[in-house]
């Protein structure tokens, strides 16, 4: 089993950032690809941004340019910086591990945080 704890969350201003942080205990980190998602009230849970085992990112189209997602493994931490933020990024953002299938894919993540919500005032 693998234990996800988010951090990080807030309220801001449109315009402002964010810091997101993943906290990963219970097996070794540097072997799983992670992710971060969001669910919006009434929404469906939806891909926001991963990193591979070996680094490589990969981003929803609605927040390249703006998000950026890291790790590092010494730490078992993975971060998400979320700038130039938007109303519509108000959400509770999930931190999820995954090990194989399409890394975009919420399905094939078995380990997910309980979330921190971010909220983003207009």
């Amino acid at each position: 089993q693998v234990q996800l704890v988010e951090s990080g969350g807030g309220l801001v201003q449109a315009g402002g950032s964010l810091r997101l942080s993943c906290a990963a205990s219970g097996r070794p980190f540097s072997s799983y690809d992670m992710g971060w998602f969001r669910q919006a009230p009434g929404k469906e849970r939806e891909f926001v941004a991963a990193i591979s085992g070996s680094g490589g990112t990969y981003y929803t189209d609605s927040v390249k340019g703006r998000f950026t997602i890291s790790r590092a493994n010494a730490k078992n931490t993975v971060y998400l910086q979320m700038n130039s933020l938007k109303p519509e990024d108000t959400a509770v953002y999930y931190c999820a591990a995954h090990i194989v299938g399409a890394i975009s894919d919420k399905r094939t993540y078995p380990y997910w945080g309980q979330g921190t919500q971010v909220t983003v005032s207009s």
